[in-house]
């Protein structure tokens, strides 16, 4: 009934007679739900309230047309294994969709999860996925089939390592508990750890708990959740940058907006990506030297440890592109895609995983 109720207030706009000057002038307030599963802490969500909402705000400054934001960050209205159904169920009319928890859903965004230590070029990754999403048919299919509206993108710094033990060669993380979110559990593979789901709202409580030992995760998102504080030990391995997922848009929410409207979303999404990245880039560091300062304790992989732990990966990629093939999806299209990407801005990945 909620809904029912909030997209009636959405409609109001197109009910409202334009017959007179007076009229014309006088604005038109949109109702809108943005959400989240996690907190505005974490920088993905930041950008959507620092950035996406703002540009989306002066974009319409010399229009008739306003809108009435209403904020659910925090997992206030659903979890982080429900944010493709919330917008796609109109639960928000635009939300964080963490495509990392949707391997089955949205198997196609995923192929950066699956190609561990290629690139930790953020900006790179982040152009590269923007055009393939902009240009490839098959990477737009995913959003439009799940009927959402694909709006802007979320790349995260390279992935190191966080355990409540110290890391010093890759036979440490053997029998050892692991947070690893979703395909990300593939990057344990040969290692002997095991992996264990959640997210980085879980996964302070999953450390303290003993649930796992540790987790696999990247600064700018373990700072504002404090896991250094029960995981005291970071290793730098540099498994590489990562898509995480994008902020997606009611497919009947966007088509019920004035061209105007649907215009000053897609200048918010490119806002959102722009600033993200700014923001991922210019806090990582800062954030590591915080948590050190604050006691944590940082090392490097020996680099002849981080390529033992790459060469014992098992074929990531290739079984990944030949299970989504056999369902029918251009795995092996979009896996090339994105190392040509790669490669042709100037990154030399750890491993050729299109071989």
């Amino acid at each position: 009934m909620q809904n029912l109720t909030r997209r009636a207030l959405l409609g109001t706009a197109a009910a409202a007679p334009l017959a007179t000057p007076a009229i014309l002038a006088a604005q038109t307030q949109i109702n809108i739900t943005i959400a989240a599963s996690h907190p505005t802490t974490i920088a993905w969500i930041w950008a959507m309230q620092q950035a996406l909402m703002p540009a989306v705000n002066q974009a319409l400054e010399s229009t008739r047309f306003r809108i009435r934001w209403r904020e659910a960050f925090g997992g206030t209205l659903y979890r982080f294994t429900e944010t493709r159904n919330a917008v796609k169920d109109g639960i928000t009319d635009v939300g964080f969709v963490g495509t990392l928890w949707e391997g089955s859903a949205m198997p196609l965004q995923n192929v950066t999860y699956f190609t561990p230590f290629a690139t930790d070029n953020l900006r790179l990754q982040v152009d590269v996925m923007e055009k393939m999403t902009a240009e490839m048919p098959e990477m737009q299919k995913a959003w439009t089939d799940n009927n959402m509206v694909y709006l802007g993108t979320c790349g995260t710094e390279t992935y190191d390592l966080w355990t409540t033990f110290p890391v010093r060669t890759v036979d440490d993380l053997r029998n050892r508990k692991i947070s690893a979110p979703g395909v990300s559990a593939t990057w344990l593979g040969g290692t002997g750890a095991v992996p264990v789901n959640g997210a980085l709202t879980t996964y302070y409580t999953d450390i303290q708990t003993g649930v796992s030992d540790g987790t696999m995760s990247f600064p700018s998102g373990i700072f504002p959740v404090r896991v250094h504080e029960v995981a005291k030990y970071i290793t730098k391995v540099n498994i590489g940058c990562m898509y995480v997922g994008g902020i997606g848009m009611n497919r009947q929410t966007f088509n019920r907006l004035d061209p105007v409207v649907q215009a000053a979303f897609r200048t918010g999404g490119k806002a959102y990506t722009a600033a993200l990245t700014n923001r991922v880039l210019a806090t990582s560091e800062a954030n590591m030297r915080e948590m050190v300062a604050k006691g944590a304790e940082l090392s490097t992989l020996p680099a002849a440890e981080r390529q033992r732990w790459v060469d014992g990966l098992p074929d990531i990629a290739g079984d990944w592109a030949r299970t989504n093939e056999g369902r029918g999806q251009p795995a092996k299209k979009v896996l090339a895609a994105y190392m040509d990407g790669l490669r042709a801005g100037g990154a030399t990945p750890g491993r050729a995983w299109t071989a």
